[in-house]
């Protein structure tokens, strides 16, 4: 499904549980430089948008554009692949938590590269063979996530795209934005429907699977087997889950 029509299906409460997580907004700012103008693409409701430069948002899903609060970024109705700007019309582009939504992420990498003299984007390292196997949720109860990955470009594709090198960007234990991998050392976060109409992922891989992962996460919290089999986890402040930012 094209990022807008997944987005005016799941989006009517993401502002609920998404929101700018500090720590990877300074990294992703820092990444910015200098740049005066920015393009952020697939902006959403304008988390990550730095409040300190001039941003312009594009943003394919109607009901993503009209949850923007008051003040944002002026929002255009357009998507990666055909931006409506001129080449270099921005000091840097930028897109947060998009790219794997893209009909054709290699086609809007290089769309921001044509209409920026500076490219930020914050993805995952999906073509990583370990990638599946360093998150709980995806190696003990939702394998089908691989496949939903299924035709997703490899990180030296999306790089070599617009000569970009990746930094990996690590997820606080209280990370604020409630990203897929983001509650990895809550895991009671998983069972709050809230928290899971959030994330894409639950729409991608259907209802079933969604409520055969709930009730046996709510099983293994009862019982103590989570706690058992991811004690290592409960001592870190932050975790390397595949996160990386592109910056070209």
């Amino acid at each position: 499904m094209p990022d807008a029509q997944l987005y005016d299906t799941i989006g009517a409460t993401y502002t609920v549980t998404r929101r700018t997580e500090p720590r990877i907004a300074a990294q992703i700012w820092a990444a910015l430089g200098d740049a005066r103008t920015v393009l952020n693409v697939g902006a959403g409701t304008g988390s990550y948008e730095p409040p300190d430069r001039d941003v312009t948002a594009v943003e394919p899903s109607a009901l993503m554009r009209a949850q923007r609060p008051a003040g944002a970024a002026p929002c255009v109705a357009a998507t990666a692949e055909r931006l409506p700007f001129k080449d270099r019309s921005f000091d840097a582009a930028m897109a947060v938590s998009t790219v794997h939504h893209w009909r054709d992420p290699i086609a809007g990498l290089r769309e921001m590269r044509r209409v920026a003299r500076r490219v930020v984007v914050f993805t995952f390292d999906g073509d990583d063979p370990d990638w599946s196997q360093r998150f709980w949720l995806t190696r003990d109860y939702l394998p089908e996530v691989a496949a939903a990955l299924t035709g997703w470009p490899p990180l030296d594709d999306l790089t070599g795209a617009i000569g970009a090198r990746a930094e990996p960007v690590l997820i606080p234990w209280d990370c604020a934005d409630g990203f897929f991998e983001a509650h990895w050392r809550r895991p009671e976060a998983y069972l709050d429907e809230r928290v899971r109409r959030g994330v894409s992922v639950w729409a991608k891989v259907g209802a079933e699977v969604e409520r055969r992962v709930v009730r046996d996460l709510r099983d293994d919290l009862d019982s103590g087997r989570w706690a058992e089999r991811n004690r290592d986890l409960l001592t870190l402040d932050a975790a390397e889950l595949g996160l990386r930012l592109l910056v070209a």
